[in-house]
């Protein structure tokens, strides 16, 4: 410890001091916050959500607010009791944690948990996606696994924070490791979408989480998404969603492009905007 001394003054140069710097207690952020989910052209919806907090600011003072969305996978059984199951769990994760304790770390065991629990509730054969995200503290922690999306705009831009658990991305990173800095020249063939981690399945041994949490600012606008919206819009046309002042008109604004687009085989969508404002 270093310590600093200081020449004595009079008591008059001491009440000056005190005078000139008032003990001024900061804003805290504010959330403003919004959903839009649709079927697409399936027959049911498997992709699953949920705010913790949302409604209440003393809690969210407390405890911290919770978004998360979960997208059940397709081909596969029960997508939607497994994206049911992995909102269920990681809420009931999030009542427990220590929020004197690591959240970062906590968020990543929650996650390999909730895993488990999809595994003896579909014996391996079902699964699901999860981006979980935690605003406590004003700062921002996430834990993600399969390929939805998770995008953070500041100052003006977009910024993916989250890597998709896929075929390709898994050849790139062995490459990586191998030497071969050119992604051009990975080829997953035509299964490099398919997932190499999700939810439910056995032997789970990968999380994409900040181990240190970022601190936020006025205007961070969140967007978690599943892959019928990001999967579906660029980047560019994210972006130009999201320059909208609050957070319905963006979930509007998604939708509408959605729509837009016009698919036969548009997948279920769910996508969920948090905007921080003083």
């Amino acid at each position: 410890m270093k310590w600093l001394r200081r020449n004595k003054k009079t008591q008059e140069e001491e009440t000056v001091i005190r005078a000139e710097a008032p003990s001024v207690r900061p804003s805290l952020l504010s959330y403003d916050a919004a959903n839009l989910q649709g079927m697409g052209t399936r027959r049911g919806q498997e992709d699953a959500f949920a705010f913790v907090n949302i409604f209440d600011v003393t809690e969210i003072k407390k405890n911290g607010l919770m978004f998360m969305v979960a997208d059940g996978m397709g081909g596969m059984k029960d997508g939607r009791v497994a994206s049911d199951t992995v909102i269920a769990g990681m809420k009931e994760a999030f009542y427990r944690m220590d929020r004197s304790g690591d959240l970062a770390l906590q968020l990543q065991d929650s996650v390999f948990e909730v895993g488990e629990q999809v595994v003896r509730a579909l014996g391996g054969d079902g699964g699901s996606t999860l981006i979980a995200c935690i605003l406590f503290e004003e700062q921002f922690y996430f834990a993600s696994v399969g390929d939805s999306f998770l995008y953070l705009k500041r100052n003006g831009q977009l910024h993916r924070l989250n890597r998709e658990h896929n075929l390709l991305n898994q050849t790139y990173l062995e490459n990586i490791r191998q030497g071969n800095m050119n992604p051009a020249l990975c080829d997953a063939g035509k299964e490099g979408a398919a997932l190499t981690q999700f939810m439910g399945m056995e032997g789970m041994d990968e999380i994409d989480f900040l181990r240190s949490p970022l601190p936020l600012c006025e205007g961070d606008t969140f967007l978690v998404c599943s892959d019928g919206v990001g999967g579906v819009l660029s980047e560019q046309t994210i972006l130009s969603c999201m320059e909208k002042e609050e957070a319905k008109d963006i979930c509007d604004a998604l939708e509408r492009e959605i729509v837009a687009q016009g698919r036969d085989n548009q997948d279920n969508y769910t996508a969920l905007v948090v905007k921080c404002v003083y």
